[in-house]
Formats: structure tokens, sequence, C-alpha cells
């Protein structure tokens, strides 16, 4: 029987939160970043397995104190970016099969609903490539010239904006990354430059990536305004 594993790489340092902290650590709504979107996947019953990949030098985690659960396995050896991350955690995955589904997750994404992820996991289960949550552009995109003026307006027509989890095949996502020349910035752009086309699932702007400080206050205020009256 296929299984669905989660990958969620967080050996990077979040230089542009400002902290000094890595990003995946700081607090939100009483927990740490990361801890929203460990103990989601570990609620979700179809959910085998959750590989959180630190770097080896990582001297915060300990002093979280977060308590595990039995589905979840911290592996350090994190690389110099996320593909490396990535590939070095799949390495580290002796109890996937080739044909096992592997979810990629952002540590700073914890706007992440069991929603969205049902939808995922069901939507591509039986896909042949796989595939990510994403949302349409709304906003008319300009692209700058060196002087930081508009040199053109670019058509938004068909474009998306990525989110995590991506989902792919266990040994398709090893080959992809392990023969990427340049680093991909997310596991989809690795999947196409094997050629395939892997598929859009609509995500929702809740679930956006935490990169800046005011990112961390909007998604605290999403979450504030979604609970139940008298929490």
């Amino acid at each position: 029987m296929v299984k669905f594993h989660v990958l969620i790489p967080a050996a990077g340092s979040g230089s542009r939160m400002g902290s000094g902290i890595p990003k995946q650590y700081l607090p939100l709504l009483g927990m740490p970043l990361v801890a929203h979107s460990l103990k989601l996947f570990t609620e979700n019953p179809r959910i085998d397995s959750v590989n959180l990949v630190l770097s080896a030098e990582d001297a915060e985690w300990q002093k979280l104190g977060i308590v595990l659960d039995q589905k979840v396995t911290v592996h350090r050896c994190g690389g110099e970016t996320r593909a490396a991350t990535v590939l070095n955690g799949l390495a580290q995955m002796n109890d996937a099969a080739d044909d096992d589904w592997v979810l990629v997750h952002d540590a700073a994404r914890p706007g992440l609903t069991h929603e969205l992820l049902n939808r995922l996991l069901d939507d591509l289960q039986d896909d042949p490539v796989g595939g990510l949550l994403a949302i349409p552009l709304a906003d008319t995109l300009k692209r700058a010239d060196a002087a930081q003026r508009v040199a053109r307006t670019e058509p938004r027509e068909s474009l998306w904006q990525a989110q995590t989890p991506q989902m792919f095949r266990y040994a398709m996502l090893k080959k992809a990354l392990q023969a990427s020349s340049a680093a991909p910035t997310d596991e989809a752009q690795a999947i196409e430059a094997l050629g395939h086309k892997p598929k859009l699932v609509l995500g929702d702007l809740r679930n956006l990536k935490i990169t800046y400080a005011r990112d961390l206050a909007l998604v605290a205020a999403i979450l504030n305004a979604e609970k139940p009256e008298g929490e």
C-alpha cells in the first residue's frame, strides 16, 4: 500500500526576517512556527511519517522543548540549499518505498489546514506526476529595469503562485533533485526539468510563507480571526 510521507526542510537561517533565531522557531500564538506544521501533519491519519531536516549546527531546536509525536523523526543533515536539504532528507527516509508519496512543506508556512492537505492528497494520489498547492495571481505584475522603473507590464493570465506542500513520488523526486545542475527554488522546478508537468491544486492565501516580520503579524491575525468565540 502506497504511503504518504512529509519532509520539512528546516535548515535555513531566515536572514530576511532580521531576527536572532531561524524564522521557523519564531513564536506564533504560543507555538514555534514549525510546531504548527508538525501538529497538523501528525494529527492527519493519512500521513504515515513526518521527517524534519535540521542543520547539523542547529543550536536552537533543543531549546524549544517540543514533544514529538511518534510519527516524527528529526534528521540533522541539512545542506547549503533547500534542494540539498531535501535530497539529504530523502536519503535518510529508510521506510519510504519508490512509489510512496513525499510531501515537502516549508517549515515557516504555518497556515496549512486539514482541508487543504486533504484536497492535495485527494487530487494527486492517483496522478502520474504529482503536484503542488498554488493560487492564481490576482495583482498586475510589473517588470523593473535597472533603475527600478517599470520596463513593462507582464500578463498575469495563467500565472500561479506556488505554495507547499509539493507532492511527488519518492523515486521521482530523488531522481529530479540528483539531476538538477542548478539549485531549484522548489521541488516542482526540479520535476519540470525532467520533462514532467506537475498539477496545480488550488491553495489558499492563509497558507502563506513567513518571510518578513509583517507576514507573521498577518498570519497571526488570520488565525485569531478564525478561532471559535470564547477561545
